[in-house]
């Protein structure tokens, strides 16, 4: 077995040790929200496949749409000059009185979970430029017309690319604010027939409709939950926080999450400061977290013994 192929394995392990010991004092889970991320989808498969039975796993409806959306548009020539193009103008608008027309900015990661937004600032944009003739020299239009030249060229790709986002917006927001349940599926699937025949986003969603729909006849008479939303917006306000601080150890930190959970009033805070000590703490970070690469470095280059570094190198 080639050695880093070995420790990817005991990592799997570790991690599925870890998982059990969640689970044996949380409840098994009779379903997985997920999104598509390989490494997770592995770590599921490998989890499930030891359990008596199959766990049914549900793929994250935001990440399933923007993979569907990366698919249709991603690779057309004219979804890349059209970007280029958004690019272009964002910068020339930048810190002018036109910035309030600025498009959103487009993600280097994640870019199509979040492509709805510039379906709909481009569709506002096609009325702005809808003004026929020569636009006076210093006006607010021949400005916009040399930020985003040839603009208009580009009518028929955003017609139809933001069509499909607002379409797809509105299945977003049915399902994650309500889940999925037999109104859900029908509603969502009347605006599925909206999109064109050879939609790629169009089978996608269909296909997902119709297997999760399925699920969540068996599983609950309840909507069922499609998005991880919740989960990542938690950890959306956590990297938020960490981020003042980057340098910071993950140790003492990861505490910070059952802080952002659930409404803290001062009585709270007041309890948890009186009954937690500090010798509580770092005996929690002893046992559960294993020593972090910033603290080995920082033994390291502080001159600490040799001979006492195996330690380090063994946590």
């Amino acid at each position: 077995m080639h050695w880093s192929h070995g420790i990817r394995q005991s990592h799997w392990r570790y991690y599925l040790r870890r998982h059990e010991e969640i689970f044996n004092r949380a409840g098994k889970p009779v379903a997985i929200i997920k999104d598509r991320d390989a490494t997770l989808n592995k770590g599921v498969r490998l989890w499930s496949n030891q359990q008596e039975q199959p766990v049914p796993t549900i793929d994250d409806i935001g990440h399933t749409i923007a993979t569907a959306l990366k698919a249709q548009f991603g690779k057309l020539d004219i979804y890349k000059r059209f970007t280029a193009l958004v690019s272009h103008g964002a910068k020339c608008l930048r810190q002018t009185e036109l910035a309030f027309l600025m498009p959103p900015k487009l993600r280097s990661k994640g870019r199509f979970q979040s492509i709805g937004k510039l379906g709909e600032w481009a569709e506002k944009m096609l009325h702005v430029f809808a003004v026929k003739g020569h636009a006076e020299e210093g006006s607010q239009l021949a400005k916009l017309r040399k930020a985003f030249p040839h603009f208009r060229q580009s009518r028929d790709f955003i017609v139809r690319f933001a069509s499909t986002t607002k379409i797809i917006s509105q299945v977003m927001e049915i399902l994650k604010n309500n889940g999925l349940d037999k109104t859900t599926y029908r509603q969502c699937f009347e605006l599925s027939r909206k999109l064109p025949r050879n939609s790629k986003v169009k089978k996608c969603l269909q296909a997902w409709l119709k297997k999760n729909f399925t699920l969540q006849k068996k599983l609950t008479s309840l909507p069922l939950q499609v998005s991880s939303d919740i989960i990542e917006s938690l950890f959306g306000n956590f990297k938020h926080i960490i981020e003042r601080s980057p340098q910071a150890d993950m140790n003492r930190t990861v505490l910070l999450i059952p802080a952002l959970c659930g409404k803290l009033t001062d009585t709270t805070v007041t309890q948890a400061l009186r009954q937690a000590s500090q010798a509580d703490i770092e005996a929690w970070e002893e046992k559960h977290i294993s020593y972090t690469v910033r603290k080995k470095r920082h033994a390291f280059f502080n001159g600490d013994d040799s001979q006492n570094m195996g330690k380090y190198m063994a946590a």
